[in-house]
């Protein structure tokens, strides 16, 4: 039991790892938004290096992933041993993550959620600098800028102000990271499809895989929250 004691501690520390990379890349994400609007379409050195950050930490980020993932299913079948299976424990695990790593690609990693987070959200900075540019208009204010996209801050499944929003690709429509995977993750175990919980819509089958970070609007919500504590 103390063994596995251990292996669970380990594993916790390793996903406080992935959440300091999370925090990192999202860090670094709000960086270029802030380059790429400020140069506008000059596409500023510093972003093309962040982006060759945000695919690294990706890449540590997956790795940490597949290493917990065979650390839990080697120890759940150990469990099931004898007891001296729990010798032969590391080995198991070294043995599997190699073979894992093996199948791994870096191609893979362009659809990495963070990756592919960033890159939109520096192409719809790009796209908004053009048109404001285009128009000649001024600068909205963050607030009526999201009320004309007809974006809502407030997740549809809390009804609370989101805190990493999702964008759907199929439907367009946003609910907050923590809440629709769960609901997802809780359908999927039921065998049941996850519809889009906004009343109305026609999507009865929201995936993982349709679902984007919305960097921009998350950092506008932040924003929204500063300047309400500052009043």
């Amino acid at each position: 039991m103390s063994g596995l004691t251990t292996v669970h501690g380990a594993l916790s520390s390793l996903e406080s790892c992935r959440e300091a990379f999370v925090m990192g890349m999202d860090i670094m994400t709000d960086v270029a938004i802030d380059l790429a609007e400020s140069q506008g379409e000059e596409m500023n050195p510093g972003i093309k290096e962040m982006e060759a950050m945000i695919l690294e930490c990706a890449k540590l980020d997956r790795e940490i992933a597949c290493f917990v993932d065979v650390v839990q299913e080697v120890t759940r079948e150990v469990t099931s041993q004898q007891p001296e299976a729990m010798f032969n424990l590391s080995a198991t695990v070294k043995e599997c993550f190699t073979e894992r790593l093996a199948l791994l690609s870096d191609a893979e990693l362009q659809n990495h959620q963070k990756v592919v987070a960033f890159r939109d959200s520096i192409q719809n900075s790009l796209n908004q600098g053009s048109q404001e540019t285009a128009d000649n208009t001024e600068v909205l204010d963050e607030d009526i800028a999201v009320t004309q996209s007809q974006v809502n801050f407030t997740c549809p499944l809390t009804q609370v102000e989101m805190v990493n929003p999702m964008k759907n690709k199929k439907c367009n429509h946003y609910y907050d990271e923590v809440a629709i995977l769960a609901m997802i993750k809780a359908r999927s175990s039921q065998k049941k499809k996850c519809r889009c919980p906004v009343v109305g819509c026609g999507n009865t089958d929201v995936k993982q895989s349709d679902l984007i970070l919305d960097q921009i609007l998350r950092r506008k919500i932040q924003s929204k929250k500063t300047n309400s504590n500052r009043t």
